[in-house]
């Protein structure tokens, strides 16, 4: 009888990439072929004569009403994006010395934590330069103007390398912006790093064999989370006042709640990935990470929109308006997600200890909030990751071909396992796509939001990937998904917790989220001790 093994083994010769035996046998020891026997029991139940959901029009139905556009509350006091934008234009502080405070953390900082890819001092110092002008001219180009951000490195800067956390791409020099960074430039940002991550974004941890693993600020020993590892530890720890990150199974969301940020990723389709290195056409998303709400919302308003650069824009979506974030949730009705389907508990006695305490938030200011299971997660998790896989195999198939070698251990091996699929399981992936979507859409049909944990235990020891069965369900179905700090855990690190919506509503999110917030504080990293408190 043939093997799986035996299976891949001859799978990948066909392919013509020739994988070692010590690879082989790295992707059996590291549970890689587990995934298989999941995605045979979650497939089995579909309906042979399901649409794929490729096909499937209704996958990200677009609601009728358009949100009314709001000022963004906003707080000089608080050292945040919107706190020293109040601040810049006070007169209390200027682009210019928010970039020197930004350098010398990065000087300070890194070191120790390795979150930095490359600092752009030079441009960044003609930026803010050029913001600080700009402003004293009356042309305010909104709130990002002359503060400084971070840029994950898998999105394109011109006439910089874009490694995405390999030695493959590291020598490729990007000739335009990423869309997404073309905007942070025209609304007036000072870019002044480009962030690491872990290699080809194909991690739920910051582990990377070429350039090392990013510690978390609050204890170094711990995980950042990956894959946008340096964007959260930058901007936990004041190089950056926000940062650029990208979500295929949990990359905003696992790092930020790591490391005690706000963590949004947005609907497929609502941010522009064109010039972005691609990990799943189908699973990519592209969001902020940063310290408030508020700061979340101001940063999506300048990334929303359609770009006929990156053609999954384009759906007849309603525009992305900040909405009124102070307008509270009353009325709203909110599941809360205690099982998902998988028999096993969903997450620790503290992660749920922190969801109570943002469902008494939002209880609180009138919201309802309704305990439920969720089986449908625990088929989306084993979708979502099959699906990534194969997508994956399918953009890096040229150079699994020729530069084998130059893959780290933990990439190349997971990469390989993919092709231990069956010649149909796309297709047979996509109709169980459609299946559970239709299935939570029903579900979920009469809530505003859903409420959960975003990891089932402890921050991991550095280098250590996380657990995204938690994140990868809503990167499957592309609704909008964020997750915010609540306090900390036994270990004095940050607890967080996951919000999310149906499509599009992101004015919605970012509502109840800014609840929880004014309810419970938002973490405050201390320079130098590492100690952090709840503000």
């Amino acid at each position: 009888m043939t093997t799986l093994d035996d299976r891949l083994r001859h799978r990948l010769h066909a392919a013509g990439i020739a994988a070692s035996d010590e690879d082989l046998e790295g992707i059996a020891a590291k549970g890689f072929l587990s995934r298989l026997a999941d995605f045979a029991r979650i497939v089995a139940e579909v309906p042979a004569a399901t649409v794929p959901d490729y096909l499937d029009a209704q996958s990200l139905p677009v609601p009728s009403e358009v949100v009314a556009a709001a000022p963004l509350p906003l707080d000089g006091s608080v050292d945040s994006l919107l706190g020293v934008a109040t601040q810049i234009r006070s007169g209390a502080t200027t682009p210019t010395a928010l970039l020197e405070e930004a350098l010398a953390r990065i000087t300070a900082y890194d070191p120790a934590l390795n979150a930095v890819q490359m600092v752009l001092a030079e441009q960044a110092y003609e930026a803010a330069q050029r913001a600080e002008t700009e402003l004293a001219a009356g042309h305010d180009r909104g709130w990002l103007h002359g503060i400084p951000l971070g840029i994950k490195d898998l999105l394109d800067m011109a006439g910089l390398p874009t490694a995405a956390g390999s030695l493959i791409c590291a020598g490729h020099v990007a000739t335009e912006d990423a869309t997404a960074v073309a905007r942070l430039r025209d609304a007036g940002a000072v870019l002044v790093a480009r962030t690491r991550m872990s290699e080809f974004a194909y991690s739920p941890g910051s582990n990377n064999a070429h350039y090392g693993s990013t510690a978390n600020p609050f204890d170094p020993t711990r995980d950042t989370g990956g894959s946008s590892s340096g964007s959260a530890a930058a901007t936990a720890t004041g190089m950056t006042y926000a940062a650029l990150g990208t979500d295929t199974g949990c990359s905003i969301r696992i790092p930020a709640a790591f490391c005690g940020l706000v963590g949004l990723k947005p609907t497929w389709g609502r941010t522009s990935l064109a010039g972005a290195v691609t990990l799943s056409w189908s699973l990519d998303h592209l969001g902020p990470l940063a310290r408030t709400v508020a700061d979340a919302a101001a940063m999506l308003e300048v990334l929303a929109g359609p770009d006929l650069r990156d053609g999954r824009t384009l759906r007849a979506a309603p525009p992305y308006v900040t909405g009124e974030l102070g307008a509270g949730v009353r009325g709203l009705r909110i599941g809360m997600m205690i099982s998902d389907g998988s028999g096993l508990p969903m997450a620790g006695v503290e992660q749920f200890d922190a969801v109570r305490q943002a469902a008494e938030a939002l209880e609180a200011a009138g919201a309802t909030v309704i305990a439920m299971d969720m089986p449908e997660l625990d088929g989306l998790r084993v979708i979502g990751s099959a699906l990534l896989a194969m997508e994956a195999a399918s953009f890096h198939m040229p150079w699994l071909q020729t530069r084998l070698g130059d893959y780290g251990e933990f990439m190349r091996q997971r990469i390989l396992s993919a092709f231990a699929y069956e010649a149909d399981s796309f297709v047979r992936a996509q109709q169980a796509r459609a299946f559970l979507r239709r299935a939570i859409s029903a579900r979920t049909a009469d809530l505003d939001l859903l409420l959960g944990p975003i990891h089932p235990g402890p921050i991991p020891e550095r280098g250590v990937p996380a657990t995204n069965g938690l994140a990868i369900p809503f990167n499957c179905l592309g609704w909008p998904a964020l997750t915010q700090p609540t306090g900390f855990g036994s270990d004095d690190l940050p607890l967080s917790v996951q919000l999310v919506a149906h499509p599009w509503r992101e004015a919605t999110l970012l509502r109840a989220a800014y609840v929880v917030e004014q309810s419970l504080g938002y973490v405050r990293w201390e320079p130098g001790s590492g100690l952090i408190s709840f503000t």
